[in-house]
């Protein structure tokens, strides 16, 4: 069988169309770890639905226990801190790689499967195929990647007549809004859009006794850039990843300076250094 890791962006949602057309959809699986509508977007779910109807599968869930209530932040809030030992962010060993791990054994024994994963041909991209067909071959797995390796008959959804998520409007994926792997560009917009999440998430900096980012001279708490944030609202500082973070912040400085704001644009220089942008890396 051909499982693809679907995940609900739209890479993931190209490899399921190419698998089917290639290998026929009693062959393939659609694996998905669904997270709570809280941080999924609706328009994520209805992307999923209408691909797998398009298909003609049902979509397979290996889910965690409290999936359709817990947040990442709540799953970090109860262990009480953001990561693992080895340095994983604790949410998506949590809500993904457990379930994931489960789901293989349970499903998988003997290993035969193919595991399938949306990984498209950019540098950055390549690398963390590598990476990934390296941990699952250790344990033994098959991988492939079909925006890399295949031959591809569709470029967009679009072509059969289904529209990409909306979240693509302002965020460059489909993970969770309020990622607690990327970059200060990233929380910007949930500053400015889900002040919910933004306020969960500071009271889970308080609750574990350490920030979720931070720079050279140790942790930054959002609440310490709080009063930043509202300033760049104020000033129409638009909130989107559709540009680099070092352009982003870099436009955002100009803004500053030609608006004469009392902000010291050194503090923006800290994000554009240790801004690592968005999250692609929130796979199994």
């Amino acid at each position: 069988m051909y499982v693809i890791l679907y995940s609900g962006g739209h890479s993931s949602a190209l490899c399921a169309i190419e698998a089917v057309r290639l290998y026929g959809k009693e062959k393939v699986i659609l694996l998905n770890h669904d997270i709570t509508n809280k941080v999924e977007d609706a328009d994520i779910k209805r992307f999923k639905t209408d691909v797998a109807n398009y298909l003609g599968l049902p979509i397979t869930y290996a889910n965690h226990e409290q999936w359709d209530t817990a947040t990442p932040i709540d799953v970090c809030v109860d262990a009480g801190a953001w990561k693992v030992g080895n340095g994983q962010i604790l949410c998506t060993n949590r809500l993904k790689t457990a379930p994931f791990k489960r789901w293989l054994n349970e499903n998988d024994p003997d290993k035969q499967n193919i595991y399938i994963y949306g990984f498209d041909s950019s540098p950055k991209e390549r690398a963390r195929a590598q990476r990934r067909a390296q941990i699952m071959g250790l344990d033994g797995y098959k991988t492939e990647f079909p925006m890399i390796s295949w031959v591809k008959t569709i470029s967009v959804t679009k072509e059969i007549g289904i529209d990409p998520p909306m979240t693509y409007k302002r965020f460059k994926h489909a993970n969770c809004i309020g990622c607690l792997k990327a970059g200060w560009q990233h929380w910007y917009i949930v500053y400015c859009e889900r002040p919910d999440i933004w306020q969960a998430a500071k009271i889970g900096e308080y609750e574990i006794g350490y920030a979720i980012h931070k720079d050279d001279d140790g942790p930054v708490y959002l609440e310490d850039k709080e009063h930043l944030f509202k300033k760049m609202k104020n000033a129409g500082i638009e909130p989107t990843e559709h540009i680099s973070a070092s352009k982003f912040w870099s436009q955002a400085k100009k803004t500053i300076n030609h608006l004469n704001l009392d902000i010291s644009t050194s503090q923006l220089d800290m994000f554009e250094k240790h801004d690592d942008g968005v999250c692609l890396d929130c796979i199994a």
